[in-house]
């Protein structure tokens, strides 16, 4: 979610596909900056409202498989819709089926490799949260992953370094 509203803020077309049946659903989140204490649930649905203010889709649909096609990403739904991306950021926690099915190896330890953005050794595939480091992984950590990951993509689109930064209004 933390990637999907950078990319969407910056007007990157941005879906993101899932039924929201994350472990969030059951955590009460008391060590998450800047929130004193909120349930999962509740905190799930103001993330998934802000990242579709900023012009995200959220699609309950499931993906049945990834594959590489002329430079990009082939994605299929199980309803047997068919589209493309650039870029992919899977988050599947400790059962990465997706990220196995585009040759990424899982470790049980480790997770999947990636660098410090979160970019796995297929280009344009980036992997966060528990996919990337099983036993390590928090609520707090996941999203900033997704936000490292999204200001690569930014970058890599712009040429250079890109600084996601807001300014209060001049009053």
């Amino acid at each position: 979610m933390s990637a999907a509203l950078f990319l969407a803020k910056n007007k990157v077309d941005t879906v993101v596909f899932g039924d929201d049946k994350s472990a969030m659903n059951w955590a009460l989140l008391r060590n998450y900056l800047g929130l004193p204490e909120i349930l999962g649930t509740e905190f799930q649905k103001t993330a998934r409202a802000q990242v579709e203010a900023v012009g995200a889709r959220l699609r309950a649909d499931r993906v049945a498989s990834l594959s590489e096609s002329d430079g990009r990403w082939q994605v299929a739904l199980e309803g047997g819709e068919k589209l493309s991306a650039k870029y992919l950021i899977l988050s599947e926690g400790k059962g990465p089926r997706l990220a196995k099915q585009l040759g990424l190896e899982f470790d049980d330890k480790l997770g999947i490799a990636t660098d410090r953005n979160a970019k796995t050794k297929l280009d344009g595939v980036y992997v966060v949260g528990r996919s990337a480091r099983p036993g390590r992984s928090q609520a707090i950590i996941s999203a900033g992953d997704g936000a490292a990951a999204a200001i690569d993509i930014l970058s890599r689109e712009k040429g250079e370094d890109f600084l996601d930064w807001d300014e209060p209004p001049k009053s």
